[in-house]
């Protein structure tokens, strides 16, 4: 389902996998978090994601023009991941809420490993 913004000049339609996109290029700005994540189904290898594929790491659901997003984050060892979590929860629902112009209803984290910084 897309999300969808109506003004006097016409609607906008917004897919799922531009707002995936743009909360990953996000969480990456975020210190603490080395990169997305996905998980191969088949092996259950966690695998982090280069930057021109940040969305995979993002399940976007739209419901009600109401954005839920589910992200999977690798964080960097030695930081605390309550921190990181809430830092990160904050700057995606701000920024998508300005981006979009709706409404983020959640933003679940799921931690799939620690990295050490280069």
């Amino acid at each position: 389902m897309k999300g969808r913004i109506s003004n006097r000049l016409g609607d906008v339609n917004i897919s799922e996998e531009v707002i995936a996109t743009y909360a990953g290029s996000v969480a990456v700005e975020c210190f603490g978090v080395v990169g997305m994540a996905v998980i191969n189904m088949k092996d259950g290898i966690v695998r982090l994601l280069g930057k021109e594929r940040l969305d995979r790491g993002i399940s976007v659901t739209i419901k009600d023009n109401e954005v839920s997003l589910k992200m999977h984050i690798i964080v960097a060892y030695g930081v605390s991941i309550s921190a990181v979590a809430d830092n990160l929860i904050e700057n995606v629902r701000y920024k998508v809420e300005e981006f979009t112009g709706m409404k983020v209803g959640s933003v679940e984290i799921f931690v799939e490993g620690v990295k050490p910084i280069d």
